[in-house]
């Protein structure tokens, strides 16, 4: 048994967790907040059986695209402009997945 922790762009959270869904798998959604660009994120929970977590990482990969955003500058309150403070165009989206190794599950 496996424990898939996914964690999404919240732009692709409903579309993935959809596709699971229909798939047949289960899925538990959870907010989080991500520390690199300080937004939303959504983390999925999916317990599956070890042969099933190819195919629920091939959906992952069909729904979690990779975009382009503007990273907007940190305050400087009086510091002055630094290379730091301009706005930069980053990678954002995709998924980052976690597979865990699960010894027992119970569902009551």
């Amino acid at each position: 048994m496996k424990l898939i922790l996914a964690i999404v762009c919240n732009d692709d959270s409903q579309s993935v967790s959809s596709a699971l869904i229909r798939e047949g798998f289960f899925v538990t959604k959870l907010s989080t907040t991500g520390g690199f660009l300080l937004v939303g994120n959504t983390t999925l929970l999916i317990g599956t059986k070890d042969e099933e977590v190819e195919r629920a990482i091939d959906i992952l990969k069909k729904f979690c695209t990779v975009r382009n955003q503007v990273k907007k500058p940190d305050a400087a309150f009086g510091a002055g402009l630094t290379n730091y403070s301009l706005p930069e165009e980053v990678s954002t989206g995709g998924a980052t997945v976690f597979v865990l190794n699960v010894d027992e599950m119970l569902k009551m």
